[in-house]
């Protein structure tokens, strides 16, 4: 026989396929055994129809397309005999799926053997309509699975119900169908009915609240029952597993009364006595005993507040911590996190066997660990923990650091007690990770430090002490540049000293010592050299017995490879030599920057147009998750426009400089063409960038002749990417952030009055639950600037929890929002939450604002979301 003809053996095509030592001899093969099976299909060969399909299946197996056989199966199935219809179920459900066209030819056919006599007919149709049911097949074929639910044979009542299941989640509205014949199946005394009758169960609650309030009514006290008796059933072998009656009907009963009981009251007490039964009963040695625990744990979490059982339920997994199983241990490490938010106190009484699996030799056992801590941190524990993670990070993995010095440095900001508390434990993270801090957090530092103004002298010796044993971190070494530039003459001279600390020797020289390392260590990057070249400017004026030593110093840095080095050693090297009666005051001490105000920008600050109304400002609760922005792309939906947003390089630099936010909605408007001219010198030595038009009440105080003030070098400079050099020849657009060089120094501007032309107030945004009202007003100064104060009104009888408002717009349009007052709307109009928007304009006149928002909040902890567009401002803005 040609073993590539039609009524090869399915086996011999199996050995013959497997003896290829190539995938070209594969895909040879069955290429010819392919046309073997079109040629009888064309043929019409009835006799080994069967076989040439079996043959498909395993070809499809193999990845190899088989479509042409598609039809091959329907015959199958009309075929009369069982082995014919076997193969022909098989192959439908293998070769075809719901999407498929020609599966609506089979539905007569299914319909049929629904209501065959054979029962293992009516099976094979079940498995299949349970497999590759579409919505069109679940109408038609919805009232022979109902009456099947009630068939005599027990198989098929287990299969008509895993059948149901897919067709109320294709069809929704036929769960009512479904109700009556599912409550019967719950009584069922055969373990295969009851557990699909109670999955169906579970689905049916899911899709439908009516079924959610039958099955409460009707089935509760059922469910339990059966839970009860199964729990205390004697050893039966043939649902043994581990010494544990039937597991998976245990898990499944437990599933559905956890969606019975969640937000019913009456349901949640009927089951709390078998639920503790089941947790205090359940032998936890085995596996099987382990997923039913883990199961009644969640259960308990899941339904209304019983505070006994919940204790019990955390027990259990500070059981399940100890355990030597790594899976056991993580998924009690997810359920601590959810119970956090419930009952914290309980959870904290496993803190230190958590603050273990920090330490585990599992990497992913270790990041769940750790976010929990971070969540279990508050202002009375935050002392010992930080200390046991420090400790930890210092023999912690490489790989691992990163993630821990990110936890311990957002723990140490949120929660330190005091000042020279955070300092420390800051610099302890530098000198042992200082290469896994991001720039942000030494800008943070730097900021308290300014603050802390009877911690400098402390605070600068501290930094010395650290670069003298750990120089290879390079955040550290940035931050203890900074801070000897700044205060170097506190560091020679032990001013400030605390009872707490050793007394030290520092000369003048040594000071420079720390400059000149950093610059000079060929692992430093651009910005910290940048940073030590402005240290070592600033100490020439505090040191004048070493300015020869720093002059030399600088000079070296005139032939550097890297330009922006070469720049700033020239410019510095001509404010030594040739401008020395300002350079003392060009290098004054950077005056105390506010810190509220650096948090609230660095917080409200987000890279895209799209800004979260309350996630950073508003004091979030530990343990509940900060609102986040979703990306522009989700939520915008907007032409994009040809004209781009002006983009500011000198924004940027203070970007960099400050940390903060200054966007071009916050700069003041008007010029001063004479304290441009002034301002032109004293930019073009710094570097700063291109001169901006300033403001003519904020240049007099900064720049202006009249008052012979210069304002000192930033020596923050550099903190996060150096800006390139510009051009004089920049836009005012993109110059115009810089007037607002010290804006990070001190309050916010207030928000301009309105003195220009009134606009009406528009209700942006109204639906059944919730109104935006929006004001607007202008500065007759800029026309381009829109300030919006959104008012939200809750219209509903519910109060809003964790409120985030957030906006996107296209580019013509630049977005700049406020925190928001609150982030709790109170219900039916009582209160209200109000929030500012600064809207810039570049096609002002041309082009109207069109805006489109996301509303996020609570509901009794149920997330809801609106999303809107505004297309109705006032002309003119």
């Amino acid at each position: 026989m040609n073993p590539f003809s039609s009524g090869t053996r399915l086996r011999d095509m199996i050995r013959s396929i497997r003896a290829c030592k190539t995938a070209a001899e594969e895909r040879a093969v069955v290429r010819k055994e392919c046309a073997a099976i079109r040629a009888a299909i064309n043929e019409n060969d009835q006799d080994y129809r069967h076989r040439n399909l079996a043959k498909l299946m395993f070809i499809h197996m193999l990845g190899y397309p088989t479509h042409f056989g598609q039809m091959e199966c329907l015959k199958l199935i009309a075929s009369a005999g069982f082995p014919e219809k076997r193969i022909g179920y098989l192959g439908l459900m293998l070769l075809l799926d719901e999407r498929q066209e020609v599966l609506m030819l089979v539905t007569n056919s299914l319909k049929q053997d629904l209501n065959h006599t054979n029962q293992y007919i009516v099976g094979l149709a079940l498995c299949a309509l349970g497999n590759i049911c579409s919505a069109e097949m679940a109408r038609d074929l919805a009232p022979e699975v109902e009456r099947l639910l009630q068939f005599r044979d027990p198989n098929i009542r287990k299969k008509a119900a895993l059948c149901s299941i897919r067709i109320i989640k294709k069809v929704p509205d036929l769960a009512e169908n479904f109700i009556n014949p599912t409550a019967a199946l719950l009584k069922e005394k055969h373990h295969g009915v009851l557990i699909t009758g109670v999955q169906l169960c579970t689905d049916l609650c899911k899709v439908s609240s009516e079924a959610l309030e039958y099955f409460r009514k009707k089935c509760t006290e059922v469910l339990v029952k059966t839970l009860k008796d199964v729990a205390n059933s004697p050893y039966a072998p043939e649902y043994d597993v581990g010494g544990i009656t039937d597991p998976f009907l245990h898990i499944r009963l437990l599933k559905c009364l956890r969606v019975l009981g969640q937000g019913d009251a009456d349901a949640s007490d009927s089951m709390n006595d078998i639920l503790a039964q089941v947790a205090t009963k359940t032998e936890s040695n085995k596996n099987a005993g382990n997923a039913i625990l883990y199961e009644c744990v969640e259960t308990i979490m899941s339904i209304e507040d019983n505070g006994g059982l919940r204790v019990l339920a955390i027990n259990i997994l500070g059981r399940f911590l100890s355990n030597r199983d790594n899976n056991i241990r993580y998924v009690a490490l997810n359920m601590l996190m959810k119970a956090i938010s419930v009952d914290a106190q309980a959870v904290q009484r496993h803190r230190a066997t958590i603050l273990e699996c920090v330490k585990d030799s599992d990497a992913s056992i270790r990041k769940r660990a750790l976010e929990l801590v971070y969540l279990l941190i508050n202002e009375s524990n935050v002392k010992p923990l930080t200390k046991e993670l420090i400790d930890y990070l210092e023999v912690s993995d490489q790989e691992f650091k990163g993630d821990l010095t990110a936890k311990i440095c957002s723990i140490v900001e949120k929660f330190s007690p005091e000042k020279i508390w955070y300092i420390d434990q800051m610099l302890k993270v530098l000198s042992e990770a200082g290469n896994f801090v991001k720039d942000e957090v030494c800008h943070a530092l730097i900021v308290v430090i300014s603050n802390a103004t009877d911690l400098h002298g402390y605070t600068v010796r501290a930094l010395y002490r650290a670069f003298q044993a750990s120089s290879e971190q390079e955040s550290l070494v940035r931050v203890a540049v900074w801070c000897i530039g700044e205060y170097g003459d506190m560091l020679v001279k032990n001013v400030g000293m605390l009872d707490v600390e050793d007394p030290i020797t520092v000369t003048e020289s040594d000071a420079v010592d720390v400059a000149e390392i950093a610059i000079k260590r060929h692992t430093s990057d651009l910005t910290t050299k940048a940073m030590a070249l402005i240290a070592l400017l600033k100490l020439s004026s505090r040191f004048p017995s070493c300015s020869e030593r720093i002059r030399d110093i600088i000079v070296q840095q005139k032939g550097s490879l890297v330009l922006e080095l070469q720049q700033r050693s020239i410019e510095f090297n001509s404010i030594l030599d040739k401008h020395r009666n300002i350079r003392s005051a060009l290098v004054e001490r950077m005056p105390v920057l506010d810190e509220a105000t650096f948090s609230g920008r660095r917080a409200a600050s987000v890279p895209t147009t799209v800004s979260p109304s309350t996630g950073a400002s508003l004091k979030v609760p530990n343990g509940v998750a900060k609102p986040t922005a979703a990306p522009l792309v989700d939520l915008v939906d907007l032409t994009s426009d040809d004209v781009p947003v002006p983009s500011s390089s000198g924004g940027d630099f203070l970007h960099d400089i400050l940390g903060v936010d200054l966007s071009p909605a916050s700069a003041h408007s008007g010029t001063s063409q004479a304290a441009k001219n002034d301002t032109d010198v004293l930019l073009g030595i710094l570097s700063i960038g291109t001169p901006p038009a300033q403001s003519s009440s904020f240049t007099p105080d900064i720049f202006s002749p009249s008052q012979n003030q210069k304002t000192p070098v930033a020596s923050l400079d550099g903190l996060s990417t150096l800006s390139p050099v510009s051009t004089r020849a920049a836009s005012p657009q993109a110059a115009s952030p810089i007037i607002d060089l010290l804006d990070g120094l001190g309050p916010s501007p207030p928000v301009p009055e309105n003195n220009g032309p009134a606009y009406p107030s528009i209700v942006a945004f109204e639906s059944s639950s919730l109104r935006i009202m929006f004001d607007f007003s202008k500065s007759p100064g800029n026309p381009q600037i829109t300030v919006i104060k959104a008012t939200f009104t809750n219209l509903s009888s519910n109060v809003y929890a964790d409120f985030v408002f957030q906006a996107a717009v296209p580019k013509f349009l630049q977005l700049h929002l406020d925190p928001a007052s609150g982030n709790t709307l109170p219900a039916s109009g009582s209160g209200t939450v109000t929030q500012t928007l600064r809207v810039t304009n570049s096609q002002h006149g041309k082009k109207s604002l069109v805006m489109r928002i996301r509303i996020a909040y609570k509901i009794n902890g149920k997330e809801v979301l609106e999303e809107g567009q505004i297309n109705n401002f006032p002309r003119g803005l």
